[in-house]
């Protein structure tokens, strides 16, 4: 669920030495009454970040965002671009969002992969990167006094990234490696099959990491790698996030003299709708290795922090398949049918999955358990939820998350989701108002509008060739090529990342 501290969706997502001497950009008294005057504004009793969020918008496109935060020495710094797996949109090309995740930290003409590295030791940050379907993220903590560094060791490598092409094809390589190493869990497995069943038109349809076919032939794909670095790594589709020990002056000013001159791009991303789905779908693995696993996977709503679906499904995840719900009690307590009981939605760009998920002592368990998940949903129709419980809860999932963000790292993390989602970082305070509006209608309200037999995906493992036939499953064969072995793809077993 991105930062939000509840239950949720499907289970199975360098550095340092060349000192630069820093240019103040003000000198430490003024900077010391902004920062006083930033930190002593009123705070906004409805927002669950209780600290100003500051943008400023380049004229290339790029937002710069701001939060000073009372860390002496400290600041975190975190670039977002607005690019994943959904933007894949060309056959036989996915996975360049990930690919580029590892390419950053090839080095420039002007800091090398090891200046690079020795660059960041010496600020004492740590960096690391990683992606989703909606967006590549890249991010370091260290010393504030090493700020304009930080600016421009990043502004460098995502304006001048160069590598050749049998740099290209080692990356390559690499990737395909972490692709196989994920492919040996069973779970990753599912995984892959559920998505490219549940989605048939739109990009969700595959993982982060990318089709198979397509990372094998990753290594032959030089020329699209820079067409596909060209449309994305520019200002429009970046964010700089700045939180710590820092001045809105300060970050404004680096950011102008070191991402100023990016230049604008060209291309938009368009991603085709997924058609609505009209029956249930089914997916299974055969596996007698790891307990028998089955997930219900309903389609759910994009996410948009100015409706109520979202924060409903997320308290409706509390009240149904939380540790405190009957039915976690009845399932894992007292009956041990299962080893595990939890659902819920992850937030995304367009429409996803709200996925129950159950992992099982003995299979032959799977048909009652999801009649009691069932049976669970019809009673919440009928009855509702009582007033007090509703209340509890959404007063735990906010005041959960608000003791979560404490620090640098947390809440510039946290700016990042939202984003991610949907270019504005104050979406993070306006989806907690929307958690204090949530009513028990609500909550009955999307369990008719998504629980609907015509929007699931049904996948399981168990040692059965097909899945159970008492479930109702009529096992299909939804091949696609990213269900193949990787082994039997290229005769051969591989690791990966």
């Amino acid at each position: 669920m991105n930062n939000k501290m509840i239950g949720g969706a499907f289970l199975i997502g360098a550095l340092a030495l060349i000192g630069c001497s820093e240019t103040q950009n003000m000198d430490s008294k003024s900077k010391q009454i902004e920062k006083q005057a930033n930190l002593s504004q009123p705070k906004e009793n409805n927002n669950i970040l209780p600290y100003t969020i500051h943008q400023q918008k380049l004229a290339n496109g790029l937002n710069v965002v701001t939060v000073p935060f009372d860390s002496p020495g400290t600041a975190a710094f975190y670039t977002v671009f607005r690019v994943g797996a959904r933007d894949e949109v060309e056959e036989g090309v996915t996975g360049f969002a990930h690919f580029f995740e590892h390419m950053m930290f090839r080095g420039t003409d002007k800091y090398s992969k090891e200046q690079y590295s020795a660059i960041l030791k010496s600020t004492g940050a740590s960096a690391n990167a990683n992606t989703s379907q909606d967006r590549t993220v890249y991010h370091m903590t260290g010393n504030v006094a090493k700020l304009e560094t930080m600016f421009e060791i990043e502004a460098d490598r995502f304006i001048n990234l160069k590598y050749s092409e049998h740099d290209f094809k080692t990356e390559a390589g690499a990737v395909k490696g972490e692709y196989t190493k994920n492919s040996a869990s069973p779970y990753q497995q599912i995984r892959v099959k559920m998505q490219s069943t549940a989605f048939t038109k739109h990009t969700y349809q595959h993982t982060t990491m990318g089709f198979l076919k397509d990372i094998i032939d990753m290594p032959n794909q030089y020329q699209y790698s820079l067409e596909f670095k060209d449309r994305f790594y520019r200002p429009e589709y970046a964010t700089v996030i700045v939180v710590g020990d820092v001045t809105v002056k300060q970050v404004n000013d680096l950011a102008t003299k070191y991402f100023g001159d990016w230049k604008q791009g060209s291309f938009k991303s368009v991603v085709q709708a997924e058609p609505k789905q009209t029956e249930t779908r089914y997916v299974h693995l055969q596996n007698g290795d790891i307990p028998p696993y089955m997930a219900l996977n309903y389609k759910g709503p994009a996410f948009d922090d100015r409706k109520i679906d979202m924060p409903a499904l997320d308290v409706l995840s509390a009240v149904l398949f939380s540790r405190t719900s009957p039915l976690y009690k009845k399932l894992v307590l007292d009956e041990r049918k299962v080893r595990f009981l939890g659902g819920g939605a992850g937030d995304s760009r367009d429409p996803n999955l709200f996925g129950i998920q159950t992992s099982f002592f003995n299979a032959d368990d799977m048909p009652y358990v999801k009649n009691e998940i069932a049976k669970a949903i019809t009673d919440f129709k009928i009855n509702g939820v009582d007033e007090m419980k509703l209340k509890n809860i959404k007063s735990n999932l906010k005041y959960r998350f608000a003791m979560s963000i404490d620090n640098p790292s947390a809440i510039a993390n946290s700016l990042a989701s939202y984003v991610q989602l949907t270019g504005d970082p104050e979406a993070i305070n306006r989806l907690y108002e929307q958690y204090s509006k949530v009513t028990a209608k609500d909550l009955q309200m999307v369990v008719d509008k998504y629980f609907n037999d015509t929007g699931l995906t049904i996948a399981t493992i168990s040692p059965a060739e097909k899945g159970s036939e008492h479930l109702g499953f009529k096992y299909s064969d939804f091949k696609h090529s990213s269900e193949e072995p990787a082994n039997k793809a290229t005769n051969k077993k591989e690791g990966e990342e």
